[in-house]
């Protein structure tokens, strides 16, 4: 049985829920990434994600100072999240359910990784990754 460990991108970089939105675009453009986890300043706990769709649509859209915005103000809904020891079905199931591009992998309430539709077109099937696709874009 693989599990969600198995598929995910280890390592990820947190930006700080109080650190701006210019910031975290540097960051996705230094670490070619379209995504960020966003942790709490004292305690690292995962609090969001913050996306280059919501720089774009929230703060430049918007006509927000990116250098002063917060990442915190990002608007938020609910976090998502794969157990690092879940079935990797589940954690597929659960992309295609809530139609998200990126998940973030927790283990015993740590962040240990991200699981991407990049991750999951190299891990899996060619007809999951399809299936994937399909429910995302519909």
């Amino acid at each position: 049985m693989a599990t969600a460990r198995d598929l995910m991108h280890a390592g990820c970089t947190c930006i700080r829920s109080d650190d701006t939105a210019a910031n975290a675009a540097r960051l996705m453009a230094e670490l070619d990434v379209g995504a960020l986890p966003i942790c709490g300043v004292g305690d690292e706990k995962l609090k969001g994600m913050v996306t280059d769709r919501d720089l774009v649509i929230a703060v430049m859209a918007s006509g927000e100072d990116a250098e002063t915005y917060t990442v915190d103000r990002l608007p938020q809904g609910h976090l998502i999240l794969a157990d690092a020891n879940e079935d990797v079905d589940i954690t597929i199931a659960k992309m295609k359910e809530h139609q998200v591009n990126r998940l973030p992998v927790i283990d015993e309430g740590r962040l240990v990784g991200i699981i991407s539709l990049a991750d999951v077109s190299q891990g899996m099937p060619e007809s999951v990754t399809g299936s994937l696709v399909e429910s995302i874009r519909s």
